[in-house]
């Protein structure tokens, strides 16, 4: 099986082209066989005779075309299809190179595309006068034969068109399918654009804010705290741009939380209960994020309120909870935070977990459960 695959994977490797050229030198070589002759196709039933230079490249006319079979199916047929009428109609001796026209056939069904709907027609007028002029030869065979034939012969053709539809609608799930990854990595990309600027932005216009009522001793402390805030929002979007490059830049995870939640101004609680484990990075991404979003939208729509985060390892589940205090007025707003809840539903769905958000007496609470497994 190993060998088998070996030549499976060389044989993908070979262009077009080199197929095409080796079937036709392959069946060149075979129709100057004479023990194969008699398995070549024979219409008429005339007599036999030997045809001597002009059998020859007749049965040469038939072969050859199908080292073009692919570039151009039309052409290849057309040639091969004349050769092989004029081969029976002057009844030339029997070669399997006339098996020629079947390859013709299947090549023009699986690969014709500007000739569409003209070659079957002008095939099948071509075979009309062929049977004429059979007929007209002295071919004892009657009209019921000479349609079993035409329905060979339009059998080699439909397959050919199988395959064609079938390829060509591989073709089109595998556009579908890179179209709807693109997508997905657009709004994943998006997510994480919403996360950085959102939370980093957000945090300096608070900080900003508060730097106006506090002691002139105080401000330098503040804008020590928002250039910080920058250098971070700056930090993450390095990490986008790794992403977008390909390089494998560092995420953020659990270990960035106690970085997170220390914030002048902020009364925040940082609770790790259990021994944290090795998780994959993209369940320490989203982890990070929904403490970001939630304390974001703390910071915007529940300045100075307290707030508590706890994280908790249950074996084989990541428990997270944000809560933030305040009047129930407060709540709803928090819970209008618009695309970045959303987009964290959306992260922990994809990891198998459940996210929920929203008002829980006194105060907002955003939980998630994600499965380590």
């Amino acid at each position: 099986m190993p060998k088998l695959g070996r030549l499976r994977n060389r044989w993908a490797g070979v262009t077009l082209e080199v197929r095409d050229g080796g079937l036709a030198l392959a069946v060149t070589a075979a129709a100057f066989v004479p023990a194969l002759a008699m398995l070549g196709a024979q219409f008429g039933d005339l007599p036999r005779h030997d045809g001597g230079f002009p059998a020859v490249l007749l049965v040469l006319g038939q072969t050859l075309p199908l080292a073009v079979r692919t570039r151009w199916p039309a052409a290849a047929l057309a040639v091969s299809g004349i050769c092989f009428a004029a081969h029976e109609v002057l009844a030339y001796p029997p070669s399997i190179g006339s098996l020629a026209v079947y390859f013709a056939l299947y090549s023009a069904g699986a690969h014709e595309e500007r000739w569409r709907r003209a070659l079957p027609a002008s095939a099948s007028i071509g075979y009309v006068v062929f049977a004429v002029l059979l007929a007209l030869r002295g071919s004892p065979s009657d009209v019921p034969v000479y349609v079993v034939y035409y329905g060979v012969l339009v059998l080699f053709w439909l397959l050919g068109s199988m395959v064609r539809q079938r390829r060509r609608q591989e073709a089109e799930r595998r556009r579908l399918t890179a179209r709807a990854a693109a997508a997905d990595e657009r709004a994943r990309l998006a997510r994480e654009l919403h996360d950085v600027v959102t939370h980093h932005v957000t945090a300096m216009v608070v900080q900003a804010d508060a730097a106006r009522y506090l002691p002139a001793e105080r401000v330098p402390e503040v804008l020590k705290t928002i250039t910080g805030s920058g250098r971070d929002a700056l930090t993450e979007l390095r990490f986008l741009l790794g992403v977008l490059e390909a390089t494998g830049a560092r995420r953020p995870g659990l270990a960035a939380l106690r970085g997170l939640v220390e914030q002048p101004g902020r009364v925040i609680d940082l609770v790790e209960e259990g021994d944290r484990p090795a998780l994959p990075a993209e369940t320490e991404l989203t982890a990070y994020r929904i403490v970001q979003e939630a304390l974001t939208n703390a910071a915007k729509y529940a300045a100075g309120r307290p707030a508590a985060v706890r994280v908790g390892y249950r074996g084989d589940l990541l428990e997270i909870e944000v809560t933030t205090e305040g009047p129930a007025t407060e709540a709803g707003a928090l819970g209008s935070g618009g695309r970045g809840l959303g987009g964290l539903r959306d992260r922990v769905d994809a990891l198998g977990g459940r996210f929920t958000a929203g008002p829980s007496g006194d105060r907002f609470l955003v939980r998630a459960e994600i499965p380590l497994q």
